[in-house]
Formats: C-alpha cells, structure tokens, sequence
C-alpha cells in the first residue's frame, strides 16, 4: 500500500467492493487485525465525500473531491482513471444544471466513459456500471441526470457538514 493514500481511519465498506482487501492475519495476530483495509483509504475517503456532495447537487466541489485525489496516482492506474473519469462526470452535470450546456455535458461524459471503461464495476464502492448506463442515457437525453444520485454501498447518501468541511480543507 502507497503510504501517501493510507488512512486506517477510513471504516469498511458494507460488502467488499474492488479496493477493499480482506483481512488476511488471523484475530488479534497481524496487521489486518480489524477485518481488512482499503488498498487506497484516502481513495475511499475522497469517494465518500464526492459522491455525497455530488448527491446534494455540489458539482464543482465533488470534483475537487476526486481531482485532488487523482493526483496521487500515476497515469495509466485504474485509480487515476476512476478519479478522472469521475472528475468528469461530475464537471459534465455542472455544465448542465448550472450553466444548461448540454453540449459541454455531452463532451465530458464521453471523456468519462472512456476514462472509465475497464474500472471494475464496484469500485471503492461506487456503482460504476450504473455510472456508465447513465452517462450513456444522457448522451441522448441529457435530462436524465436531472436529480440523478449516484450510488455508493447500495445507498444513495447526500452530503452533510462534515462533506462540506472536507472539501473546504482540500482547499486551504
């Protein structure tokens, strides 16, 4: 694990989407100890943040979540291409919802689909195989990302303070 990604902070997901390592130590023996870390937990941590401010309709600071985030991977790393690939999504609807440009929605989420392409379906766990379906859908029809919310753990969060302050900090 890359040092500059751990977080033993960041809690386990409700399954074990792709990112979650299984513990491997047996109880009380080893460093897995507490059932298991995520591979990247700041990747995680910045996951949660995004997609809950996504969710409550905070476009420009979901993408900072995810744009911050991707310049800790290298290119070509499934973790820069979901981080990118989300960046895009989320600047995609921001045109649309802000500024009604469905031309730059359509832009983007063509970008995102192929930055996403290849990232395993239930990465860090976002559900990436309804990401694509949308962002597909909208490309005919950019009205259906209208209220769209983006799945992550089966649940479809909104951000509270603790979201807001996250993304404030990234900025300082």
């Amino acid at each position: 694990m890359d040092e500059h990604t751990n977080d033993p902070s960041v809690g386990p997901p409700a399954n074990e989407p792709t990112g979650w390592v299984p513990a491997t130590s047996e109880a009380g023996t080893g460093p897995d100890t507490d059932g298991g870390h995520w591979e990247h937990a700041t990747l995680r941590r910045a996951t949660c943040h995004g997609v809950r401010l996504f969710n409550d309709g905070a476009y420009h600071e979901s993408h900072d979540c995810f744009e911050l985030e991707w310049y800790n991977y290298g290119r070509g790393s499934t973790e820069s291409q979901f981080c990118h690939g989300m960046v895009q999504v989320a600047a995609g609807v921001y045109k649309r919802v802000d500024f009604g440009n469905d031309e730059g929605l359509r832009s983007l989420f063509r970008t995102a689909l192929q930055y996403l392409q290849g990232v395993p379906r239930d990465f860090y766990g976002v559900d990436l195989l309804e990401v694509r379906t949308m962002l597909t859908n909208a490309l005919e029809n950019p009205t259906r990302v209208d209220d769209w919310r983006i799945p992550i753990d089966g649940e479809r969060p909104i951000a509270g303070p603790a979201d807001y302050e996250y993304v404030a900090a990234l900025e300082e």
